[in-house]
Order: structure tokens, then C-alpha cells, then sequence
């Protein structure tokens, strides 16, 4: 004799098979997920890239930064961006200053910094637009974070 279940009788019975199944195997219910280190994430994408807006910009260069548990990713330098990142507590406002204007042209060719991920367990989402690359060099000055 065949029996006929429609979609909704299936995932009724195998659900109560596999509630049964679980009850009758004194299996544990399930419990919300613990951290898996002594450490809070700290993992970014920096990009540098050509636009006058970071929703519009042309991605020239992007590299990965973990600083925890210690420093590694893509960047090519990440215990030297890690270090300046912790001293500024993650705030990269902080990594840049009011770039001289004597300097650098007044050539328009936008440049946009960005920093989207994780520092120390909070979510990062920052960037910064520069009229040309030589003001973009001078606000950062010689940090390592953006130098890839």
C-alpha cells in the first residue's frame, strides 16, 4: 500500500523522526555558539581606490589584515600596520593628518581609502577621499597601514 505526503506531511514526519530520534539518544540540545579564542576578532579589507566617493569608487588595490591572534593576511607588512592600528585603537581618523598644501598639485584625480571589518570585536566601516594620490600620501605620512 502507497502513501501519499505532501511537502508539508515529509518535513512534519522526518522532523518528528529526528526530534524522536534525538530525545530517545539523550543527545544535548543544541548550545549558542562560545567564542573559540581568547582573542576578539580583529580582520579588515583595506582598499585604495580612484573616485570621488567610496559607494563609487574603482578598486586599484585591496589587501587583508588580521591582527589576531597576531598579525598576517595579504598586507605586506601586517605586524607594522597591526602595531600602528593599536596605537590609535583601531580609530583611522586618527591615522591621518590635514595634509600640507604646498606640497601637491591641485591635480583632480580622487583617491579613496577604505577600511571595512572587524577591530577588536566592533564592526569598522570608515573611509577617507583625497583630491589626487600626493595628499592621500601626504595625510597618511609614513604609516604603514595603507603603504600596499
Amino acid at each position: 500500500m502507497r502513501h501519499r505526503l505532501g511537502r508539508i506531511g515529509v518535513i512534519t514526519t522526518v522532523s518528528a523522526l529526528v526530534m524522536s530520534g534525538t530525545a530517545a539518544m539523550g543527545v544535548a540540545q543544541a548550545r549558542p555558539a562560545q567564542p573559540t579564542g581568547l582573542y576578539a576578532p580583529s580582520a579588515l579589507v583595506l582598499s585604495v581606490g580612484k573616485g570621488s566617493a567610496a559607494s563609487a569608487v574603482t578598486v586599484e588595490r585591496a589587501v587583508t589584515l588580521s591582527c589576531a591572534p597576531r598579525p598576517s593576511g595579504t598586507h605586506p607588512s601586517p605586524t607594522a600596520a597591526c602595531t600602528e592600528l593599536r596605537s590609535v585603537e583601531g580609530e583611522f581618523t586618527r591615522l591621518t593628518t590635514t595634509p600640507s598644501q604646498g606640497n601637491c598639485t591641485r591635480q583632480w584625480d580622487p583617491v579613496v581609502l577604505d577600511a571595512t571589518g572587524v577591530w577588536q570585536g566592533r564592526n569598522v566601516s570608515w573611509s577617507a577621499s583625497y583630491g589626487n594620490a600626493c595628499e592621500m600620501r601626504a595625510s597618511l605620512g609614513e604609516g604603514p597601514v595603507f603603504a600596499f
